[in-house]
């Protein structure tokens, strides 16, 4: 129980610095949040950490995570220019820090947050070694799956099993046809897969083939990390991640250790195009095989 509490905060600790390692020594109040219009009330914002969704409407505002503490009032300020009604709910794709940093401000001021069981779990027991205090915990959690009605729309929330983590969450506005993936996908980015949280390779794969089998051709998708996404893109993130999967699964097969994996460096090709700040060849490299040596 102690080992898995203490894989739980050093995954916080972890998760909020190196997802942040960009904001070290920056100026905050030279952060430009990003507003795409996606029609419909529905708008994506681009700031430091993962990316927001909003449903904008009558009955005010819907969040789809909250970015990081020191953006907060950077995100509010964008809220603000496309509608007055306060943030009535949040709910949380999952529960790493630069997805839940900015439930504090909100929470405290009365905002409902919402979330899978296990995010709030997570963040109650690495409270005190994160910036998490008690105003930033869901207050609504759910299962398997919860779904609202609100600003016309129904919005369903649906949580595939050990994915990016246990507590993921994907939100579906069913009547408009947009998703948000959270970190179930980092588009055209190698994806964190964060094993010490509950996920797995082949979760992610299965949450990946679930956002396709809920799209078409029109769908706009957003994801965690990365621009706005199409169901080709998810696709074309699906194949890079089940090859990997099998070109890894053959080197561990053949009793390859970690070191000589590296040393062979298999997703030379995909380095490139997937990699990023935050998960470059190298590092997706010991992910897979430590995933995988353990799945």
């Amino acid at each position: 129980m102690f080992k898995k509490i203490n894989n739980i905060i050093v995954t916080a600790i972890m998760i909020v610095a190196v997802f942040n390692s960009s904001a070290i020594g920056q100026d905050f109040d030279k952060v430009d949040v990003k507003t795409h219009d996606l029609g419909h009330g529905i708008y994506m914002l681009r700031g430091v950490g993962g990316n927001i969704g909003l449903s904008v409407g009558a009955d005010g505002v819907f969040m789809i995570d909250s970015d990081i503490i020191p953006v907060s009032d950077k995100i509010m300020a964008a809220v603000a220019t496309v509608t007055d009604k306060p943030v009535n709910y949040i709910i949380n794709t999952h529960w790493h820090g630069d997805h839940t940093g900015a439930n504090a401000v909100l929470g405290a001021s009365g905002t409902v947050i919402v979330a899978h069981d296990n995010v709030r779990s997570r963040m109650v027991a690495a409270q005190g070694q994160t910036a998490s205090p008690e105003s930033a915990f869901p207050v609504l959690t759910f299962s398997q799956t919860s779904t609202f009605y609100y600003n016309g729309h129904e919005i369903h929330a649906y949580h595939p099993a050990h994915a990016h983590t246990d507590g993921d969450a994907i939100i579906l506005f069913k009547d408009i046809n947009v998703i948000h993936a959270g970190d179930v996908l980092f588009n055209g980015l190698f994806p964190f897969i964060d094993t010490a949280s509950g996920g797995s390779v082949d979760g992610y794969i299965q949450g990946l083939k679930s956002i396709l089998a809920n799209a078409d051709g029109d769908t706009k998708i957003i994801p965690g990390h990365g621009p706005l996404a199409s169901k080709v893109d998810v696709k074309t993130n699906l194949d890079m991640l089940v090859e990997a999967k099998a070109t890894m699964n053959g080197l561990i097969a053949a009793g390859r250790s970690l070191d000589e994996i590296h040393a062979e460096n298999p997703y030379a090709d995909l380095d490139a195009v997937w990699s990023w700040q935050f998960i470059n060849t190298k590092r997706f490299t010991a992910q897979m095989y430590n995933a995988l040596k353990n799945e």
